[in-house]
């Protein structure tokens, strides 16, 4: 996963496997809450699916302000691309 559209294929593949979402659905304009009835256990499985395929520790502070499906790529892009 090294670009945007990676991940977002990523993503996508891990939503649509973890929450029985129609892949069309998740979209970069989509929103977590209202548009893909997620809720905060929702998000933190997807958080520690996503610690498991990056390989990078996650900063639950990046992903809080997260609203829409392009949100958490934008987070895990600078997650997977960051120095640490």
């Amino acid at each position: 996963m090294e670009n945007r559209e990676q991940i977002l294929a990523a993503i996508r593949e891990l939503m649509t496997e973890m929450f029985e979402l129609n892949p069309d659905d998740i979209t970069p304009e989509a929103r977590l809450y209202e548009d893909l009835d997620f809720d905060s256990i929702d998000a933190v499985d997807m958080i520690v699916r996503l610690k498991e395929m990056t390989g990078k520790a996650v900063n639950p502070e990046d992903f809080k302000s997260a609203r829409t499906i392009g949100d958490v790529v934008e987070a895990v892009y600078r997650m997977i691309h960051s120095p640490l």
